[in-house]
């Protein structure tokens, strides 16, 4: 019997030894890792589709039209007094009439990184803090007026006949 006594009491040890150890071990693990910038620890502000028209020579050549996703750093975004999304798509429009020599119509002329590096540093810039981390492109268009004009003719056409066919008198099939 003594020897049952003794066996669970040393099982009993064993097993609070083995899981003081663990809850250590584990706690400084955790404590020494910060988190990665892509895997965790920031939060994600997702603007709405931002259009800007692009003016040259006094008059609209298109537009300029993006989504974008920022990370964050949880802790600074809390203590903006505007909206994150509001100071984001003020710092689009700021960054391409500042830059009219960026020109939509040519691809190869377009460098996406320099775009999102430049909008990240004068975020960052402007608030005082590294409160952005990266820009993401969600979605990036140019229309010009050309297109915009197509694509407006392309409508009206299919409207009108849409409302032409809804205006055909019903006829019933034929009797046999």
């Amino acid at each position: 019997m003594i020897k049952f006594i003794a066996a669970a009491l040393w099982i009993c040890a064993v097993t609070l030894g083995a899981v003081f150890y663990s809850f250590q071990a584990a706690g400084q693990r955790t404590a020494a890792e910060p988190p990665k910038p892509m895997l965790g620890g920031l939060d994600y502000v997702k603007t709405d589709m931002i259009s800007v028209p692009l003016l040259r020579d006094g008059s609209i050549d298109g537009y300029f039209l993006t989504k974008l996703v920022y990370t964050v750093e949880p802790a600074e975004i809390k203590k903006l007094s505007v909206p994150a999304q509001a100071l984001m798509t003020d710092q689009v429009y700021s960054y391409l009439y500042a830059n009219p020599q960026i020109d939509f119509t040519k691809k190869e002329s377009i460098d996406l990184d320099a775009f999102r590096k430049s909008i990240r540093d004068t975020i960052n810039t402007r608030v005082g803090v590294e409160l952005v981390h990266e820009v993401l492109i969600d979605q990036v268009n140019f229309l010009s007026k050309d297109d915009i004009r197509d694509n407006a003719l392309r409508r009206r056409r299919n409207a009108g006949e849409t409302a032409s066919a809804m205006t055909k008198p019903f006829q019933a099939a034929p009797e046999h």
